[in-house]
């Protein structure tokens, strides 16, 4: 049987997150996902259409003046097996969104991938339990595979203690670049801009690559 895949939307625009900012992308949004967490704003439970790896394939190299296609969620790797048919189809750059808890598929696919853009999830704010360990060897296999990678963490003022020093040892054991993420209502920050320079400041202090990068397409009203 020929495997096919759910999408929520296919649409060009510039990205808003992460260490890429300001690059044109094109956005394939896969519609399933392992976690649930809280600040999730993405509606899943409408407007899906079916592709086979082909019919996607061939709607993605309508596209021809952008950077890279981010494969997003939800989860893009729970579609691994699909993702095997349809990224050697694919004429760019394959630049993954991902939440770094499915290692094993990742390794799977791992060598259609140029850049990966990796969640560190916070319990204190996705609700999902302590990822720490998975994360890691999620890391490990993109590095073992030679792959870019840089981390993403989404938090807001209930960030512990223990996840900052567990954010900082990850990213000083491997070199990564990290990006911090304030939660988001709407356009504003949720938290004060002194509670998240301060906290900005504690991880600054201890790890140098890191920056902080709110999500810029909001401010911009694009998608």
């Amino acid at each position: 049987m020929q495997k096919t895949v759910l999408i929520k939307e296919i649409f060009e625009s510039i990205q808003g997150e992460g260490a890429y900012v300001g690059y044109n992308q094109l956005f394939v949004r896969f519609s399933k996902c392992n976690l649930h967490c809280s600040y999730c704003d993405t509606d899943f439970s409408s407007s899906l259409n079916s592709y086979t790896p082909k019919a996607l394939a061939d709607e993605v190299n309508k596209y021809k003046n952008i950077h890279s296609v981010s494969l997003t969620g939800g989860e893009p790797l729970i579609e691994f097996e699909f993702l095997r048919d349809f990224l050697p189809l694919i004429n760019n750059k394959i630049y993954l969104e991902t939440n770094g808890t499915l290692y094993s598929e990742l390794e799977q696919i791992v060598n259609f991938i140029d850049i990966i853009a990796m969640d560190i999830k916070l319990d204190s704010v996705s609700h999902n339990g302590d990822l720490f360990e998975v994360h890691e060897k999620f890391i490990q296999t993109a590095f073992s595979a030679k792959k870019e990678i840089f981390a993403k963490v989404v938090f807001d003022k209930n960030i512990t203690c223990s996840e900052i020093e567990k954010i900082t040892n990850l990213a000083k054991k491997y070199n990564l670049q990290t990006i911090l993420q304030p939660v988001m209502c709407g356009d504003l920050m949720k938290d004060s801009l002194d509670e998240i320079l301060n906290i900005f400041n504690n991880i600054a202090s201890k790890y140098k690559n890191v920056r902080l990068i709110p999500q810029v397409h909001k401010f911009l009203n694009v998608r």
